[in-house]
């Protein structure tokens, strides 16, 4: 080490000296935790120094740490010491979950300076024998206080604890007022050590929405082990034991929920009565205003441009429509210019050919070969087009008798071979067309099929369902006597039609159907000449109102059934009654459906009958 130098001289150093080496030093055990101290307080001091101030406010703490005298410990019961204060029998009634164990521990020690029972046997006390001493008491509670786990089942039932929740009226009066302590009272039973504030009325929507996810999802370290009214301990058998536990686990657990639903009740008032979760809506509800009032605003100029854009369009439309219609009559009237140019050049021709013929006595010698030649000529001024007129016209004109007669007589047959072909290809379509009538109307056994009698068959086919005993014979049967067209019917005929109307394809059945439905309603709609004048009777009144010509659908069929089920023939004004059963249809219209569903039963039994006496004969 270099020795201080005076005032009046100097320091020299006359050896090179090495170079300086850094070298990074850790503090560890001991020295550590004073070097910790030291960065913490920001303050240079030894370890030695850092310890001598610890033992000082250990002491300091000690002599600082001031208990409160129970009034009630000498008159505790020992034998229900799980009832007692264990923080007021030591004197720690003022600190109680907040004390720290150096205090419990130094608030033990003093009481037992001062109730032991040696020392107040020495100060002449008379001492109860055995454990019914209040010393018990004592022992008791530092028992459970010194037990961490003891002492948090104890501060989970702290009897000093207010479990009560706030009404919505006083919430609504006063919100931090009531709820802040509230929470802040419930906030020690949490496992989380970071807890939110309630906070104020400028909290952020986030510090309020953290506020609220953190109670409503609140973990709490609360149990109930310390109301167990059994004590496993002292069961006899390990089965006793075994059912202690199971009572002690469904009574804790219900405790535990109950817990659990006072803190969701106060959380859930809570939120009901914050002024500002009804600020936050409103403000929601006015931004949502806003954004819907922009929808809507750009929804309608959105809208506003189609329109637009739609009446521009249909205006371009307009005028290209126009534009073609005026080019379309433009081009209709050129057209009729040409056609009428054309008309009169093919007039001209032909009165040019009349004359040419004319003027040669039509180049024959004859008066008979002059008829005919004129009707040829009248034959060809019909049938031949401008170019062929004009090409025969320059033929007579330029050339001698014969070749002009050869000339006309040679048209002439190309006339009469092309009006040959028509008359062949017509001949032709008519038959392919009486054919194609054949084909769809069918035959059966080489009897036509009219109309009416396709009908008939439709109308007997869906009559008699399949099942019904010798079908076909029955069909064919009726068709024989309600046929109008007097051909008589076999049951093979009626089925080789039958067969014929289902390979029909969908649009033919279609046209098959309307017309009988036209003719059913041309012939109900049609109303004898010979009845005009006629008083209606009693059973077709026409007091009930125009009748429905439509035809009945199942629907109304089936309410028709169930109502002549229901009022039967000795029912005063029956048909009434039916017909209002039947929603738009009359009293006339009821009654003539029933005597057309009699008349329809008769002829099926007859038809059946008649089948059922052939087959006996």
């Amino acid at each position: 080490m270099l020795t201080e130098a005076v005032e009046s001289q100097s320091t020299a150093v006359f050896n090179a000296l090495a170079g300086s080496v850094q070298v990074q030093v850790e503090p560890v055990g001991r020295w550590f935790e004073a070097f910790l101290k030291r960065r913490i307080r920001n303050v240079s001091a030894s370890f030695q120094e850092l310890e001598e101030e610890e033992e000082l406010s250990e002491e300091e703490e000690d002599e600082e740490l001031q208990l409160e005298e129970y009034p009630m410990l000498k008159t505790l019961d020992p034998k229900d010491w799980k009832n007692q204060d264990h923080y007021a029998v030591l004197g720690l009634a003022h600190l109680r979950y907040k004390a720290t164990q150096k205090q419990i521990k130094a608030a033990h020690k003093a009481m037992v300076l001062k109730h032991h029972p040696d020392k107040r046997k020495a100060a002449g006390e008379q001492i109860v024998k055995g454990d019914n001493d209040y010393f018990t008491c004592i022992t008791k509670a530092i028992e459970i206080l010194s037990d961490p786990v003891k002492r948090r089942a104890f501060d989970s039932v702290d009897p000093t604890f207010n479990n009560a929740v706030p009404s919505k009226a006083e919430g609504k009066e006063s919100f931090f007022e009531v709820f802040a302590p509230v929470f802040e009272r419930n906030a020690r039973w949490s496992t989380k050590k970071q807890i939110p504030n309630l906070g104020s009325m400028e909290s952020s929507f986030e510090e309020v929405d953290n506020f609220y996810s953190f109670w409503y999802n609140f973990d709490s370290w609360r149990e109930f082990s310390y109301l167990d009214e059994e004590e496993k301990e002292k069961a006899e058998c390990r089965d006793e034991r075994r059912w202690i536990e199971k009572q002690n686990r469904a009574s804790r657990a219900q405790r535990k929920k109950e817990e659990m639903n006072r803190i969701r009740t106060l959380v859930d008032t809570a939120y009901s009565c914050d002024p500002r979760i009804k600020k936050f809506k409103e403000e929601e509800k006015a931004r949502k205003e806003l954004e819907k009032k922009a929808r809507a605003e750009a929804k309608k100029k959105e809208q506003e441009e189609k329109e637009r854009a739609r009446l521009a369009e249909m205006e371009a439309a307009r005028l290209a429509r126009e534009k073609e219609e005026e080019e379309a009559k433009q081009a209709a009237l050129l057209a009729k210019k040409e056609k009428e140019a054309q008309k009169k050049a093919i007039k001209k021709e032909r009165q040019k050919l009349r004359t040419i013929c004319k003027n040669c006595n039509y180049f024959v010698d004859t008066e008979a070969e002059s008829v005919k030649m004129m009707e040829d000529v009248e034959k060809l001024c019909d049938r031949l087009e401008l170019i062929s007129l004009q090409n025969l016209n320059e033929v007579l004109g330029s050339g001698t008798k014969e070749q002009s007669r050869a000339a006309i007589e040679k048209q002439v047959h190309e006339v009469n071979a092309q009006l040959q072909r028509e008359r062949e290809a017509e001949v032709k379509a008519q038959q392919a067309a009486r054919s194609l009538d054949q084909s769809s109307t069918g035959t059966g056994g080489g009897k036509g099929w009219s109309e009416d009698d396709v009908q008939l068959l439709i109308k007997v086919v869906n009559l008699f369902p399949a099942g019904t005993n010798a079908r076909w014979e029955v069909i064919a049967n009726y068709m024989n006597l309600h046929s109008s067209s007097g051909i008589k019917r076999t049951a093979k005929d009626v089925i080789n039609k039958a067969k014929t109307l289902q390979k029909l394809d969908p649009h033919q059945k279609d046209e098959v159907n309307k017309k009988a439905f036209e003719k059913f309603k041309k012939e109900h709609a049609a109303v004898p000449s010979s009845v005009d004048n006629v008083v209606p009777s009693e059973r077709f009144d026409g007091s009930s109102g125009d009748s429905n010509s439509a035809p009945w659908t199942t629907e109304e069929q089936k309410l028709l059934e169930q109502a002549l089920k229901t009022y039967p023939v000795s029912t005063p004004e029956r048909w009434d009654r039916i017909a209002a059963t039947v929603p738009g249809r009359t009293k006339k219209d009821c009654m003539k459906r029933y005597k057309e569903l009699v008349e329809m039963i008769k002829a099926k039994k007859a038809a059946q009958e008649q089948v059922a006496a052939k087959s006996k004969k």
